[in-house]
């Protein structure tokens, strides 16, 4: 592994490394898209193809898969809660009260999805994620406590509140219903397989606590394929970078960053061995870096949020590190705010 710390751009990098290529994992379970499909309002998201950036970066194609819009959210977290919260219900008789930690978007999902199934929400919010977000969730008819600390903070305290925790962070003693969210995710991994005529060269992945990570490196270690990982986080909360170079899981203090949703300062337990060992790739973007990239994409008729622009400065920031590119994908994980 080789690092570069670059004090003018405020970004530390965690260059291109190599991963055991014979690492596997088991695919997601093939039901997973069946039941999306069955869902109101599921449609597959649009995989746009962005040819002035390509050529900007110097690679064949470029697409940019667009989670501004989904299942009625503007985010692709609706996903995995819808999933998870499915799974959870099957053996509840009464009503209960779905409990969740979140930055902003993954709260607004369970709370959604505990109002179509007629049960109550309760989410806990970090004081640094913006009031928009807040009222979005409490919109969704959930009850929103505000924690006076980070999201680790709230993720301890969802924990300990009253009903049952639906929480994208694995923990150790906490990882049934981790994995149901990652499961998810699959869905979104399974519309670029069929709206893709050639296996992607790289996918580029904006990482919080790793739980999406873990559901694309999972769609893509569970086959033979070329296709390369890259996982990008604010150089404000770069606990997936800290941890690799560590080897082992670590906790960074965080602060604040425009991309709220990843602004995590621990990775999931059960997404670090996926972390590890799935990767060919990891960045940190300061947010300057990540403004510029939001300002480009909308540019293109891209219309992402920090979190979902932050994949295009990863990709920026180590370029060079990769040879012929033809074809990249970049996940854009939510729309404008």
């Amino acid at each position: 592994m080789r690092w570069t710390d670059d004090r003018r751009h405020r970004t530390l990098v965690l260059m291109k490394f190599s991963r055991p290529t014979a690492w596997k994992c088991p695919p997601a379970p093939a039901n997973v898209r069946d039941f999306h499909a069955r869902l109101p309002g599921y449609a597959p998201t649009p995989l746009t193809e962005v040819p002035a950036l390509a050529t900007e970066l110097g690679v064949g194609r470029l697409f940019v898969k667009d989670e501004s819009f989904r299942l009625g959210l503007p985010a692709f977290k609706g996903l995995g809660a819808s999933w998870a919260v499915h799974q959870v219900l099957k053996d509840q008789i009464g009503q209960v009260t779905l409990t969740s930690a979140t930055d902003g978007n993954h709260g607004r999902a369970v709370a959604r999805m505990a109002r179509t199934f007629n049960h109550k929400a309760h989410i806990f919010v970090p004081r640094t994620v913006p009031e928009h977000a807040v009222e979005a969730i409490r919109g969704e008819h959930a009850e929103v406590t505000i924690v006076d600390g980070t999201y680790d903070d709230a993720v301890a305290m969802a924990a300990k509140a009253d009903g049952i925790l639906v929480q994208d962070m694995g923990l150790p003693g906490y990882e049934e219903i981790p994995a149901w969210i990652v499961e998810g995710y699959s869905t979104l991994c399974a519309e670029i397989d069929e709206q893709l005529e050639e296996q992607p060269d790289l996918v580029v992945i904006p990482v919080g606590v790793g739980s999406f990570a873990q559901a694309v490196i999972t769609h893509y270690r569970s086959r033979d394929t070329r296709t390369e990982l890259m996982s990008v986080e604010p150089d404000t909360a770069a606990c997936v970078l800290e941890s690799l170079k560590a080897g082992e899981l670590r906790t960074v203090p965080t602060g604040d960053t425009i991309m709220a949703g990843l602004n995590c300062g621990t990775p999931s337990s059960t997404s670090w061995p996926f972390l590890l060992n799935g990767l060919d790739a990891a960045v940190s973007i300061s947010d300057a870096e990540c403004a510029r990239a939001v300002k480009d994409l909308h540019a293109n008729n891209v219309h992402s949020g920090p979190c979902g622009a932050a994949p295009l400065a990863g990709l920026r920031a180590i370029r060079n590190e990769f040879d012929d590119l033809n074809t990249v994908v970049l996940i854009s994980t939510e729309g404008s705010r």
